[in-house]
């Protein structure tokens, strides 16, 4: 049989077809607008996802038996708002993840609910990308809109209630909503009172291997499929990303080098740390996980290279950069503010160390050591905790890089695993529409069965030593220019 993986990302929803075994058969992507009506907001409208969506299906499945597909199921960018009202129509333009609008309502949940209180409700504590924070912001700034709104969904979840007709959400992606308790998976009482909705306007929950309902006959009709096909609830994309790169069970890695960065850290038990500089999530699994999420990551490295620079030939510009660990140009990649662990989205992007001898390849180089450098923060949070980790997978476009993985293994002094397939969170989302039609008994096994390591870059002992203390120096750099972030933005 087959099944199709939904990523839904912020500039393109890519599909992925799987044979049961894991083989890809087809690739589609289809791009989107995205949208900044005002400074540091950002959008998008869900009927264009859903327009991409179809249209990559179509063309996704033009050649295969159709008959053959017995499943869909989803990675979607997480804790972006979609509002509905009570005719099903999409009330404004979804609020997505890297929408930094909602200061004032991060700072109302932190310092006036309080952060142990978030924490005790949620396990986490309030960031501005989160969902609740954006809640609060409708009501606070569009009261009108606020009062129409019947049913409140997280992107992925859009898609599934189209296809299906199921109003659902899974446990991972809830995860991030800031309404949601982890801990026992359902949603919080006190959170969605503190946001003034009910708990009718928020979806049944799910585990993200379980199937929500099948294809609605009329979308079945137009997507030439049978109606048959199951509709599965799917992930947030770093989820769906571990469960495509084997990041599942108990104490294994995955880092995700994409428009944001991520490091996952997969667990059998439930877990927080005490200052909530990591997100303590569910996981597609049916377990939980921690996670360290920065806004930026490849993207740094797009924007440094396109804007700045001002070329796409990303490898010339690489190849130049040979003296690992010796560069004493340094980067803070908060060019769209910072989650984890500084949760400050008044945070920028900042050079320092330059002298009249730096060379444009030392830049270069501060960007892709800085970027790797953040992830590191979290990952001294995690180690923190006790969890000791060996190696860790990596995927995301940023993984393409053969240099940007050598650093990252040498400044995490970890070995970097390299999967067979980049398709993360697409992958992931085909495996676990695989589970739930039976293929595999749990996501565990779909994992053993379907990703394959084939390559493993190994730190050096003398290139990790220099970036030791490189990273001694770095972790001064934030706290000593945070005060002049306010003053300047």
């Amino acid at each position: 049989m087959l099944y199709i993986g939904v990523d839904l990302g912020t500039s393109a929803v890519k599909l992925l077809l799987m044979e049961a075994d894991g083989t890809i058969k087809n690739v589609v992507s289809k791009e989107y607008p995205l949208y900044f009506p005002n400074p540091g907001w950002s959008e998008q409208k869900p009927e264009d996802w859903w327009s991409a969506v179809v249209a990559g299906i179509q063309e996704l499945t033009a050649d295969c038996n159709k008959a053959e597909v017995a499943g869909i199921s989803f990675g979607g960018q997480m804790h972006g708002l979609v509002i509905l009202d009570d005719k099903d129509e999409v009330i404004r333009p979804a609020i997505l993840w890297n929408d930094g609008r909602t200061g004032k309502e991060t700072d109302y949940l932190n310092e006036v609910i309080g952060k142990d209180k978030l924490s005790e409700y949620t396990a986490n504590i309030a960031f501005a990308g989160f969902t609740a924070p954006k809640i609060l912001w409708v009501k606070n700034n569009e009261p009108e809109n606020f009062a129409r709104i019947k049913k409140i969904m997280l992107p992925k979840d859009y898609l599934a209630y189209k296809l299906s007709g199921a109003f659902c959400t899974d446990v991972s992606d809830a995860s991030g909503m800031l309404i949601f308790d982890v801990k026992n998976k359902c949603w919080s009482k006190e959170m969605l009172d503190i946001c003034g909705i009910t708990g009718e306007q928020v979806a049944k929950i799910y585990e993200s291997y379980e199937i929500v309902g099948t294809l609605k006959p009329e979308v079945a009709k137009e997507l030439g499929l049978p109606e048959t096909v199951k509709v599965v609830a799917g992930a947030g994309d770093n989820a769906a990303a571990a469960v495509g790169t084997g990041t599942v069970g108990d104490g294994m890695c995955n880092i995700s080098l994409g428009t944001s960065g991520t490091i996952f850290i997969s667990s059998k038990d439930f877990g927080v740390d005490e200052h909530n500089a990591l997100h303590a999530f569910a996981h597609a699994d049916g377990h939980y996980h921690l996670m360290g999420c920065m806004l930026s990551a490849a993207s740094c490295n797009k924007w440094w290279m396109d804007e700045i620079i001002g070329t796409k030939d990303y490898a010339k510009e690489q190849s130049e950069i040979t003296k690992l660990g010796q560069n004493n140009v340094f980067f803070l990649p908060y060019l769209m503010g910072e989650r984890s662990p500084h949760n400050n989205p008044d945070a920028r992007g900042t050079f320092i160390g330059m002298t009249m001898d730096t060379t444009r390849a030392d830049m270069t180089q501060a960007v892709l050591e800085g970027v790797a450098f953040a992830i590191r923060d979290s990952f001294e949070v995690a180690k923190s905790l006790g969890i000791h980790i060996e190696r860790t997978k990596i995927c995301g476009g940023g993984a393409k890089s053969p240099l940007w993985k050598k650093i990252v293994a040498n400044v995490l002094n970890i070995k970097v695993d390299v999967i067979a397939s980049e398709e993360g969170p697409g992958l992931g989302g085909a495996m676990l529409a695989a589970v739930a039609c039976g293929e595999y008994k749990n996501v565990e096994e779909a994992a053993a069965g379907i990703v394959r390591v084939v390559d493993t870059i190994d730190p050096t002992p003398e290139i990790a030593a220099k970036y030791e203390e490189k990273y001694k120096k770095f972790v001064k750099i934030y706290p000593t220019v945070k005060d002049l972030f306010q003053e300047i933005i």
